[in-house]
């Protein structure tokens, strides 16, 4: 089928292009292509903004899911794609749709990990856009469970299945018919309900085998439908890898952008302007807010927990289930007769800033030496306290720094001085010394330490936490500045330590605010939903309650309407 777009597909695609052709020209990459283009556009039926919210939202789980530079001839890809698991049938539905048939019986989870599934998902359904038939006309998936029983089902590779196909993936998905679901799959709870976003339900349905061809024709169906297709059904499978091989993804230079010198906190098509967030807001109101934090509550972290569960590490958590990304955690230098690099702390990216924060627990007496290690190495020259060391008879964080001014500790092979302490009505402001003692070099490091947090919730206002924002933004900026040669990396300067208790909730609610300020003040757009999502890609499980999640949507008002941002309209 020619590929015969109307004008006003024209003008959407060429829209589409100039966009995310600004973003690759920013990364250094080749230009995404007309043909690429179209499958994002085909696939949100030519709405400019929502391809190009999919286009990233696919970047995004490709590369989180390690589906990038596939290589359909190495095992175990190979292997996957010829199993039958994953089919790409030769026929369409009516509508010249495609179809697509999972086997859930094929699987066995103990044998084949979710990484090399997904890959081959991946691979095959790519193959399958390619043809403009199916681009139009969409995609019919079934999962067929007839024969399938516990050892067959896992549910996380389920729920990644079926929600990527909406919403990371770029074809027009018309219908998922879930085909002889077991009894245990049905009742007594209904799994749909923890399987699928909302969006995703109303294109779900759950059908006997004898009742498909009510929904598709019998010449559109294979006739083993719970049981293993026979090698030439996967035809289609072989002669793609087979005619793939050595070909590239056309979007895997895209996707393998190295993330090292990218921050996840850039503006994207989701982002809101000021009357829409607060339209957001008034619509949902606490409980609605409160239901989206749990939205993002109930995703599993993105990354593996090794180092922080080792046993010779788990001392130095403060709090045990409180632990680090093993992909995202400051590694300590390498010392001789040391055998763990650990801190439990978290590098955690800023607005268009790789690495802004490092998100860290409140230091334990026993990890003094490995946090001041930590500042040193990092080139450290901001530390932001949200607690005190007590609060409501419990201990919230070690003395880690000599309080009183003139005092001097010893921590490991750093002495700290306090040269001088500020004491305003919200905060506190120490000068602090730095000496090393190993190389007899010496810097200055400022603590700020906010003290109007209260023992529980939230402040009932966000005007001292802003304020007190704003004062160590401006500290930032000016120590950077002194520098000058000395500092060579972002413009932005060094990390900043954040901590609270675990390091989690008020450093995420903290980190959170700057994020949206920041990308408010530039562009005057910002997205609490996402902004959270994306910190806790580095940071696991930031932003601990949904009140603190509520709270970063209130303060932002509170900030815009005492800012004179926007006329406040109740």
């Amino acid at each position: 089928m020619a590929t015969t777009l109307t004008a006003e597909e024209e003008q959407a695609t060429k829209q589409f292009l100039e966009e995310i052709n600004k973003w690759t020209t920013q990364h250094g990459v080749s230009p995404l292509s007309w043909e690429v283009a179209i499958k994002f556009l085909m696939a949100r039926k030519f709405d400019v903004f929502r391809a190009i919210e999919l286009f990233h939202s696919y970047r995004e789980t490709r590369l989180k899911e390690g589906i990038v530079r596939l290589q359909p001839q190495e095992e175990p890809l190979r292997s996957e794609l010829l199993s039958g698991k994953f089919t790409v049938l030769s026929v369409r539905d009516p509508s010249g749709a495609s179809i697509a048939l999972f086997t859930a019986k094929l699987h066995q989870p103990s044998k084949t990990g979710n990484h090399v599934v997904l890959q081959a998902l991946f691979y095959l359904l790519d193959r399958a856009v390619e043809s403009f038939e199916t681009q139009r006309n969409g995609l019919v998936f079934i999962y067929d469970m007839a024969g399938s029983n516990y050892t067959h089902f896992e549910l996380d590779l389920s729920k990644k299945i079926l929600n990527m196909l909406k919403g990371a993936f770029p074809a027009r998905l018309k219908k998922v018919f879930i085909v002889g679901a077991p009894v245990w799959f049905r009742v007594p709870y209904n799994l749909l309900s923890l399987l699928l976003k909302e969006k995703l339900r109303e294109r779900v349905q759950m059908v006997k085998m004898t009742d498909l061809p009510q929904h598709l024709p019998r010449d559109c169906l294979p006739e083993h439908l719970g049981g293993v297709l026979p090698l030439d059904a996967c035809g289609l499978n072989k002669h793609l890898l087979a005619t793939q091989n050595g070909r590239s993804d056309p979007v895997d230079e895209l996707v393998s952008i190295p993330v090292d010198g990218v921050s996840i906190h850039t503006v994207g098509p989701e982002a809101l302007r000021l009357q829409e967030l607060m339209d957001h807001v008034g619509a949902l109101h606490r409980p609605g807010i409160y239901a989206e934090y749990e939205e993002i509550r109930k995703e599993a972290p993105s990354g593996t927990f090794h180092c922080a569960l080792a046993p010779y590490n788990q001392d130095k958590n403060r709090y045990a289930d409180v632990l680090c990304l093993d992909q995202t955690r400051v590694c300590l230098k390498a010392r001789r007769n040391e055998r763990s690099d650990y801190i439990n702390a978290s590098f955690m990216d800023g607005y268009k800033q790789k690495n802004a924060y490092i998100g860290t627990q409140g230091p334990l007496e026993r990890t003094y030496g490995d946090f001041w290690r930590m500042v040193w190495e990092q080139n450290v020259l901001v530390i932001v306290m949200t607690t005190r060391t007590d609060e409501g008879g419990r201990k919230k964080c070690g003395q880690y720094w000599p309080l009183e001014e003139g005092g001097q500790e010893v921590y490991g092979p750093i002495a700290v001085v306090s040269q001088r302490v500020e004491k305003h009505s919200h905060y506190n402001k120490t000068t602090l010394e730095l000496h090393n003692t190993e190389n007899c070099e010496q810097r200055q490091v400022v603590h700020f330490q906010y003290l109007s947090w209260p023992d529980y919730g939230v402040p009932t206002s966000a005007v001292t936490l802003i304020d007190f924002l704003a004062a160590v933004k401006r500290h930032q900026k000016n120590a950077v500045i002194t520098m000058g040669t000395q500092w060579s990396g972002h413009h932005l300067g060094p990390p900043v330590v954040v901590h609270c208790s675990a390091g989690i909730g008020r450093t995420g609610t903290f980190c959170a605010l700057d994020i949206c300020l920041s990308q408010l003040q530039d562009v005057g757009t910002l997205n609490v939903f996402q902004t959270v999502r994306r910190m806790r890609m580095h940071r696991a499980f930031c932003i601990q309650t949904p009140e603190q999640y509520y709270f970063c949507y209130t303060a932002i008002i509170e900030h815009v309407q005492r800012q004179g941002l926007l006329i406040d309209s109740q």
